[in-house]
C-alpha cells in the first residue's frame, strides 16, 4: 500500500469563501466555527466568506480562521484517506497534531486563537521578514550571517520553503544589508507585510507566554507521526511533542528538510489538505532529487475531497 502523507497549509493560504462548503454542509464543522468566534471575538465566518481581503491577512483572525478550515476539511475527508504520517507548514502544524490525536479539534483551535494575537501583538519596532528567491540555501545562509555580524542585529532564516525559496527574520538593519547583498548576487528579496519577526527570538516573550499556555493542555499519543517543523523528524510521546511545540513560534520552519524526511521514510502519496494548494506547489522544488515514484494533489473544497 502506497504511504501517505498529509500536509496542512499555514498563513499565506488563506482565501475567500475558504471552509464555507464544508461548514454550511457538516455540523463538526459549522460548530468549529462557533468556536473559533467565540475564543477570538471575531466575525471570522463573515470576514472570511464575505470580506476584503485586507481584512482577511490580520493573524488574529487569520490562525483560526485558516486552522478551522484545514480542520474541517480534514473531517470530511478522513475517511478517505490513511495517512502514515502528516506535517504543517508553520501554523498548519496545529492542524496535523489535532489530525494525529495529539491535541483535540477544540484545543488546537483554542491555541491557534492565543497564537494568534500573541504574534500579532509581538511585533517590535523595526523588526520585520523578507522571502529571498532564486538564490541556493547556502549563499543565503551566508548572506545571513554576513548581515547579522556586519550589523550586530538579529537576523535569521526562518523559513526553509523550497531550495529557492526562503524567509529571513530579524531586524530591519540587519534585513535591509541582507536585502542589498540578495540583489548583488542576482536575487530577489522581497519585503513581508508582516507585523514582527516571527520564528526568531525576537518574538520570545510572546513564545514563553504560549508554552505555558500549551502545557496546561491535555497531549496524546499520536495515531500517526507527526513530523514537526523545528526538526523535520517526529516524536514518539507526548511529553517530547510538547517540548517541540514549546519552541515552535521561535524556530525556524524546516520544510525542505521535513519533505524530504518523509519520501525518505517511504511517504509517495502527499495530499494537501486546506485551501489554495501552496504546499502542493513546493512539492516539486523539494523532491526532485528524489526521484519521480510520488503524487501530490489537493484537498481544498468538499469537491477535490469527493475525487479523492
Amino acid at each position: 500500500m502506497t504511504m501517505t502523507a498529509i500536509l496542512f497549509p499555514g498563513q499565506g493560504s488563506q482565501e475567500q469563501g475558504m471552509g464555507r462548503d464544508a461548514a454550511e454542509s457538516r455540523a463538526e464543522a459549522l460548530e468549529l466555527w462557533k468556536l473559533a468566534e467565540t475564543e477570538s471575538g471575531l466575525p471570522l465566518r463573515e470576514i472570511y466568506w464575505d470580506g476584503e481581503a485586507g481584512d482577511m491577512a490580520d493573524t488574529r483572525a487569520l490562525q483560526p480562521a485558516l486552522t478551522v478550515t484545514n480542520l474541517t476539511l480534514w473531517l470530511a475527508a478522513k475517511d478517505k484517506l490513511s495517512p502514515s504520517a502528516t506535517a504543517g507548514h508553520s501554523l498548519g502544524e496545529f492542524a496535523s497534531l489535532a489530525a494525529a490525536g495529539v491535541l483535540s479539534p477544540e484545543d488546537a483551535v483554542r491555541a491557534v486563537v492565543l497564537r494568534g494575537r500573541l504574534m500579532a501583538e509581538a511585533g517590535g519596532e523595526g523588526h520585520g521578514m523578507a522571502a529571498v528567491v532564486k538564490l541556493p540555501q547556502a549563499a543565503v545562509e551566508s548572506i545571513v550571517a554576513d548581515a547579522a555580524a556586519a550589523t550586530g542585529r538579529e537576523l535569521r532564516i526562518a523559513n526553509y520553503n523550497s531550495p529557492a525559496q526562503f524567509v529571513i527574520s530579524g531586524e530591519k538593519e540587519a534585513l535591509d544589508h541582507a536585502s542589498e547583498a540578495v540583489k548583488a548576487a542576482k536575487g530577489r528579496a522581497i519585503a513581508l507585510a508582516v507585523s514582527g519577526a516571527f520564528h526568531s527570538p525576537l518574538i520570545q516573550e510572546a513564545a514563553d507566554e504560549f508554552a505555558a499556555f500549551l502545557g496546561a493542555l491535555r497531549w496524546n499519543a499520536p495515531a500517526f507521526p507527526v513530523y514537526h517543523n523545528a526538526t523535520a523528524l517526529p516524536e514518539p510521546d507526548p511529553a517530547s511533542i510538547l517540548g517541540v511545540m514549546q519552541r515552535q513560534m521561535t524556530s525556524s520552519v524546516l520544510w525542505i528538510q521535513t519533505l524530504q524526511a518523509l519520501y525518505g521514510a517511504g511517504v509517495r502519496r502527499f495530499v494537501e489538505v486546506g485551501p489554495k494548494g501552496v504546499l502542493a506547489k513546493l512539492l516539486s522544488p523539494n523532491l526532485k532529487d528524489s526521484g519521480e515514484d510520488w503524487t501530490g494533489q489537493g484537498a481544498g473544497s468538499l469537491e477535490q475531497i469527493e475525487a479523492l
